[in-house]
């Protein structure tokens, strides 16, 4: 099990509620941010929440390079518009490591779209452009809403996508230190597209019913 995650584009509630949760879980966690002194802020702040939490791990702010180089898996939560610029500037830090890709290509316009990506989804565009990294899909039906009530287990199933079995190993065992998670083999990389855009269906209906809603796939084996 990686002791230290590294958070790229933490800031944001996804990054802040999947920082929590492996914080909650005993992880050292590493947010990153474009500028260094945000991260440090916005990992006080998941720290100050996780205050006097049994067990729960540290949480420290770093610029994305120095979060990239500290974790032992890396995962990527910054916006999808700078995802192909935030990844370019990370491979040298990135090589060689476990690199879990949670970013939905979204817009909105009188409602969330899906947005096309050359490579098939964000996950398959981060293997590209991560040719020495071990890429893996994970976390992107989680809703950051569900992940910051950190009182509240999340009862929901991650899919998990690529082709390198033993990262998809790591990442599922790191997505069930999360309370009510359960990790599933969704397929090699190219399944990523499905995954990502389920999310955009997701956000729609959670908006058109005020709720937060989960994937859960049953009839599968114990």
């Amino acid at each position: 099990m990686p002791e230290t995650i590294a958070i790229i584009g933490g800031t944001g509630p996804e990054g802040r509620g999947l920082a929590s949760r492996f914080a909650l879980a005993g992880r050292r966690v590493v947010i990153g941010s474009r500028d260094a002194a945000r991260g440090a802020s916005v990992a006080a702040e998941v720290a100050s929440t996780l205050a006097g939490r049994a067990g729960a791990g540290a949480v420290e702010g770093a610029s994305n390079a120095a979060a990239a180089a500290t974790g032992d898996v890396a995962v990527v939560t910054v916006p999808f518009e700078g995802h192909r610029a935030t990844l370019e500037a990370l491979v040298g830090e990135l090589a060689g490591k476990v690199v879990v890709d949670a970013v939905v290509p979204v817009r909105f316009e009188r409602g969330p779209r899906p947005v096309e990506v050359a490579e098939g989804s964000a996950t398959e565009e981060a293997a590209a452009v991560l040719p020495d990294s071990r890429v893996v899909g994970a976390f992107h039906n989680l809703a950051a809403d569900s992940l910051l009530d950190l009182d509240a287990p999340v009862h929901a199933d991650v899919l998990v996508t690529g082709g390198d079995e033993e990262a998809k190993r790591i990442v599922s065992a790191l997505a069930e230190r999360i309370e009510g998670v359960r990790a599933v083999d969704a397929g090699p990389l190219r399944y990523s597209r499905f995954v990502e855009g389920l999310t955009v269906l997701l956000i729609g209906v959670n908006m058109r019913h005020k709720t937060r809603t989960h994937v859960r796939i049953e009839g599968l084996p114990a």
